[in-house]
């Protein structure tokens, strides 16, 4: 059975952020470089050649001062030396929006640009489907994922419930302490409902951005910037904007499952997901291959 992706026509090819400067205090390690992939290739490997093979011709990398120089020098050494890419540097640990600034300087700015974790595997399918939204949507997009298709392990995470109204994003909101229990999922949090749909979508962090984005991300970062909790993170900004009528954000629902190191019980379990997914030829074994 051959891959399910096809290949996108483009004008232009945008470029993908990846957030890579996490600290990763549940994991312990180095998450984007955790190994998943056939022959110990790490998250962000496979990540990168899903984006390329989508047509993601540019990729920026922010990383901190910390972990950046081990991942810079994982990716020199391990990545096709024919592929564009290059690194930005968050230097405090304030969140997802001021992560995506840091790489403004790397990218285009006239044009469209793509945002994803370096510790979540979206499949391939879903990226194509971002980079298809990139060069013909006139809105930003999320791409969500189903509930069921978003946890790994038994161990409780943060996600992004959305409200979508026709295809378009109305709300979001971090629902923390998410678990599957007896084949039901929960949200520990305190918060209404306390069970949720299998099927509630959910964001994990796959955007896409216009141009206008930048600016609303700056905003956000200036009018926070002397807060004492001055942590910005982009579902809750984008919540903001949508909410006030500043954002149109398209919701592109994949069926793909997205899966992601946060504890260190996931790895196994990863592992064997990616197996099964070059087993049924959802993706090659050699990482870079279009």
């Amino acid at each position: 059975m051959g891959l399910v992706c096809r290949k996108v026509a483009r004008v232009s090819s945008p470029s993908l952020v990846i957030l890579a400067a996490g600290r990763a205090r549940r994991y312990g390690g180095i998450k984007p470089l955790a190994p998943i992939g056939p022959n110990g290739e790490g998250i962000i490997d496979l990540i990168a050649g899903d984006a390329y093979s989508a047509g993601f011709e540019n990729i920026v990398v922010v990383v901190n001062p910390d972990t950046g120089p081990v991942i810079r020098d994982h990716i020199e050494t391990h990545w096709p030396r024919d592929r564009h890419v290059s690194f930005a540097i968050q230097e405090v640990p304030s969140g997802t929006v001021n992560a995506v600034l840091a790489a403004e300087a790397h990218v285009d700015v006239s044009q469209p640009f793509g945002v994803a974790n370096a510790d979540d595997l979206y499949g391939r399918q879903a990226m194509f489907d971002l980079g298809e939204h990139l060069i013909g949507g006139e809105h930003s997009c999320l791409v969500g994922f189903r509930l069921q298709n978003a946890l790994v392990g038994p161990d409780p995470v943060t996600r992004g419930v959305c409200v979508v109204e026709g295809t378009r994003l109305s709300e979001i909101h971090e629902r923390r302490g998410v678990t599957l229990i007896e084949g039901e999922f929960h949200a520990n949090d305190g918060h209404e409902p306390s069970l949720l749909s299998p099927s509630t979508v959910v964001s994990m962090n796959l955007w896409g951005f216009n141009h206008v984005t930048w600016e609303l991300l700056d905003e956000a970062r200036r009018t926070t910037e002397h807060s004492i909790d001055a942590e910005l993170l982009l579902p809750e900004i984008v919540g903001h904007y949508v909410a006030n009528g500043k954002l149109d954000v398209d919701v592109i629902i994949s069926e793909s499952r997205c899966v992601g190191v946060t504890h260190p019980g996931d790895l196994d379990v990863v592992q064997r997901d990616i197996r099964e997914q070059i087993a049924r030829g959802e993706r090659p074994a050699h990482i870079f291959a279009r």
